[in-house]
């Protein structure tokens, strides 16, 4: 059975580790690496900005953009349930004297524009400087809509603020974005851009940002790797950082080869992975709605289904799952209250896969009556 547990599981499919074995290779450090130098410039081109940095993970490449737009002293905006405050280890405030502002995430994935304005500190020596408003898309699975990242944008260049996003899942928001606008559905999207290309709306998002950090080893299937996306300027200092963080890497061109494949090949196929999480979404709400409301639903807006189980069936139902080979992460009051299970599609689940999945909980209930 396939694993469910999270988009980074995935595997290099033959065509990407006969790319990385191809791979041409140097020494990094020094920026000679040619594989990695493809990558970093496809990268910027694609997104919009001046160069790239290439970097062991998503979590390195958030904290060396916060670090990059940060002094010691200086606060950074951030979402209660993003990412680099809750999920990073407090490397800003460990390791960068950074002092995360958290404010609530409100049910759609974003902060209130009003609740940001509010949190900007005045000029006063009693307060933290506010430098930096941090935002992450996809939050959840949740796609930020595009008029709100333009207000984002607008409230951080009129209070003289940078901007980082953690664009992790950058590519499954884009994807979904481009959809809508192919269906037609324009909320939350209805002064921007037209494109259905999901490479010209990843371009459209970060244009929104000073930063991005862009995860490669998720839904895009490379088995290492994030990129830290900024200004020419930015990127330099960002160099120095990975190196103060340990993570300058010598022939690391077999990994940027996975990466560069991913870009080129991997961004299309994503809406696969979201056909596949609302079709996995639809059977557990059926197999919820026939028992009793046993198990409840979040609808998936990409690739990310949340299952709320009820208490007097959640650890059996989960051992049933495990029994038999399907996998998922899961636990009591992380996402909200009770047993809240997370399935996560990606490029080693069709639908087949899905369809056993459900087959297999379906035999949970059976066996109950």
């Amino acid at each position: 059975m396939p694993d469910f547990r999270s988009d980074t599981v995935t595997r290099p499919t033959p065509a990407m580790r006969a790319a990385i074995a191809a791979a041409e290779v140097g020494d990094d450090v020094f920026a000679d690496d040619p594989s990695i130098n493809a990558l970093q410039h496809h990268a910027a081109e694609m997104l919009g900005f001046e160069d790239a940095l290439f970097a062991a993970s998503g979590t390195q490449t958030n904290l060396m953009g916060l670090l990059s737009h940060c002094e010691r002293g200086d606060e950074a905006i951030v979402g209660q349930m993003w990412h680099t405050y809750r999920w990073e280890a407090g490397g800003m405030a460990v390791l960068g004297s950074i002092q995360p502002q958290p404010l609530e995430n409100r049910p759609d994935g974003t902060i209130a524009i009003d609740a940001i304005e509010a949190a900007i500190k005045p000029d006063d020596p009693h307060f933290a400087k506010s430098r930096l408003v941090g935002m992450e898309n996809t939050t959840g699975g949740k796609v930020l809509p595009m008029d709100y990242l333009r207000e984002v944008r607008e409230l951080t260049r009129r209070r003289g603020l940078a901007a980082h996003l953690d664009g992790a899942r950058l590519f499954n928001a884009a994807v979904e974005v481009a959809r809508r606008r192919a269906a037609g559905e324009r909320e939350g999207d209805a002064h921007g851009g037209t494109s259905t290309d999901p490479r010209a709306v990843a371009r459209e998002i970060c244009s929104n940002f000073d930063s991005v950090s862009v995860c490669l080893s998720k839904g895009l299937g490379a088995p290492v790797g994030s990129l830290l996306l900024g200004s020419k300027r930015f990127v330099a200092r960002a160099r120095r950082w990975r190196k103060m963080l340990g993570g300058g890497m010598r022939q690391a061109g077999l990994l940027a080869a996975g990466g560069l494949h991913a870009l080129e090949h991997h961004v299309d196929r994503l809406a696969e992975d979201h056909d596949n999480a609302r079709a996995l979404a639809e059977g557990l709400a059926a197999l919820g709605r026939a028992n009793g409301d046993a198990i409840q639903v979040v609808p998936p807006q990409t690739n990310i289904v949340f299952v709320q189980v009820a208490d007097a069936i959640a650890a059996p139902f989960a051992e049933h799952l495990l029994a038999h080979g399907v996998r998922t992460t899961g636990s009591t009051g992380r996402y909200g209250q009770g047993l809240v299970q997370r399935w996560v599609t990606h490029l080693d689940v069709d639908r087949a896969d899905v369809d056993e999945a459900l087959a297999i909980a379906s035999r949970f209930f059976e066996s109950r009556r």
